[in-house]
């Protein structure tokens, strides 16, 4: 029973204190460790499915393919600066059409054909 009035001794002394601030520090740690986890496991799976996906046909304008027509005008309305500060900021803007004039980018394939790799040697 001399043990006990050890351990009595230590708790009240503040050891208790120390124990609980080291239990604290060790379980917040595992709880950043485990949300770096999962954070790369959700970063993981998206970059798994950006990879799946086609190359978006995209124009130096940053707008789809699909809003150029034939001869590569786009048609899509953007917000054009109209008035300038001092410092050549833009203050005030106004509606407009884009002017981007051609499609730069991949072109989207409507079928794949490569050949069966052989080994001649």
């Amino acid at each position: 029973m001399d043990w006990f009035w050890w351990v009595f001794i230590f708790f009240m002394a503040g050891g208790f204190a120390k124990v609980a601030d080291t239990a604290r520090t060790a379980l917040r740690t595992r709880h950043e460790r485990k949300m770096e986890r999962l954070e790369t496991a959700r970063q993981e799976r998206q970059e798994l499915a950006a990879a799946q996906k086609p190359p978006e046909p995209v124009c130096g304008c940053t707008h789809h393919l699909a809003k150029h027509d034939k001869k590569g005008k786009c048609h899509e309305r953007v917000e054009m600066a109209v008035a300038w500060d001092a410092d050549h900021k833009p203050v005030q803007y106004e509606a407009g059409q884009c002017t981007c004039q051609q499609y730069i980018g991949p072109r989207p394939l409507s079928q794949i054909y490569a050949e069966d790799l052989t080994d001649l040697a």
